[in-house]
């Protein structure tokens, strides 16, 4: 008998190829970036060591059996609750946060170990079979798990990292299918305290309309008034958190909402990367050939500024390519989640696809001015060896997933 075995069915080529163009696409702009660097010239070799090693963590991940990944969770997860502990005592400081482990000649942040075990534990916790995510008892519990690896990571401080997690968070209560009411319950706070960033008015608006959606959701009388006094609280506290952030990150924050505010500090990065990406043109003036690129303007551009490096040399259609091979990503891992019938596995899928998308939407808003600069990398082009080997496990459990499919639909 004839087996007609195509081997389509067992490996998803739709996750595989733009994550391996991406990855080749980061290491010419690597490349690029630190070509006339004095100090950083390295980086190119070692992110090429790093990509052999993502690979064969994927493959290896890809090859496990799914139930391993279940297995693990609570180790996962707490070892990397000791590994937040333990960066906060010995850890190198870098950019003002001590969020690095040295191992060796390598260094390590254990706050992307963090990702894999928060999405983990998360996903474990909320595919229970008594789960209700509409009580309040197991809303506090999942917010628990979550956010008690964000306030070890906004002990370093990292602000920037802690702000994935918290998406994340949200993202995998939204999945689990929480309802209106409840999100709203999760959102609302957020949502008054970055109101209360911009001023006095905007803290106003927010709570009016934090009001309104009160009534018109015509819950007890006692139960709204308890949210709004939460939210009150939220927008309060604010004040007291952004006093505690050091000061490079209230600097950014003030550069956010105006960047020529401190046009030589804060709001550099801003304004030259805007420069870099306006200067690209259509097709780019060349690898290589970029002014802002290579005259080093923007500092550490080989990480958390690569997009400017894309948008200068490769132009508005280079830029576009990088933006169409991680939408096209991102549609088929929600594929895969949404056609997983496994609830943990979909959720576990959904919380890596966010932290991908979560760094995405930062990094490029961050790119182009709309959003703060807070230091977050582009997932498979920045430099950066333990978010590259990371990133690379996650997308070899949605690649173990898909391998297995047929057995969890």
């Amino acid at each position: 008998m004839r087996i007609d075995y195509k081997l389509s069915d067992k490996f998803d080529f739709g996750i595989f190829v733009p994550v391996s163009l991406l990855i080749l696409i980061g290491l010419a702009a690597i490349y690029s970036s630190t070509f006339n660097h004095p100090t950083m010239s390295g980086n190119f070799n070692r992110q090429l060591v790093f990509s052999v090693a993502a690979f064969i963590i994927f493959f290896i991940t890809y090859s496990l059996p799914t139930n391993s990944f279940r297995m693990i969770t609570t180790p996962t997860y707490l070892l990397s609750l000791l590994l937040l502990v333990v960066v906060m005592v010995i850890g190198r400081k870098v950019s003002g946060a001590r969020s690095w482990l040295d191992l060796g000649p390598f260094g390590f942040q254990p706050s992307e170990f963090g990702k894999i075990g928060t999405v983990l534990a998360m996903s474990a916790y909320l595919s229970r079979k008594n789960t209700d995510i509409d009580s309040f008892k197991d809303i506090i519990i999942s917010l628990g798990i979550g956010f008690i690896p964000v306030m070890l990571i906004l002990l370093e401080p990292d602000m920037g990292t802690s702000m994935v997690f918290l998406g994340t968070i949200l993202i995998l209560i939204f999945w689990k299918g929480i309802s209106l009411f409840g999100l709203f319950i999760v959102l609302s706070p957020g949502f008054v305290a970055i109101a209360a960033i911009f001023g006095f008015y905007y803290f106003l608006a927010s709570l009016i309309l934090v009001l309104i959606m009160l009534i018109l959701f015509r819950k007890d009388v006692f139960f709204s008034g308890s949210i709004f006094a939460l939210n009150l609280a939220a927008g309060f506290f604010t004040d007291y958190l952004y006093n505690a952030l050091s000061p490079h990150q209230q600097k950014r924050i003030q550069s956010f909402i105006d960047p020529n505010t401190d046009p030589l500090g804060a709001g550099y990065n801003t304004i030259q990367a805007k420069v870099a990406i306006g200067s690209g043109g259509l097709f780019g003036k060349g690898f290589l050939q970029g002014n802002q690129t290579q005259l080093q303007y923007i500092p550490e551009q080989w990480t958390d500024f690569i997009y400017c490096v894309i948008g200068e040399e490769f132009g508005f259609i280079g830029s576009m390519i990088v933006l169409i091979l991680f939408l096209y990503l991102f549609l088929r891992i929600l594929k895969i989640a949404s056609t997983t019938k496994d609830e943990f596995l979909s959720l576990t899928i959904i919380g890596i696809l966010s932290v991908y998308i979560i760094h995405y939407l930062i990094n490029i808003g961050m790119v182009v001015g709309i959003l703060p600069v807070i230091g977050i990398p582009l997932p498979f082009v920045s430099y950066g060896g333990s978010s590259l080997l990371v990133n690379m496990f996650m997308l070899g459990i949605i690649a173990n997933v898909y391998r297995n499919r047929k057995n969890y639909t």
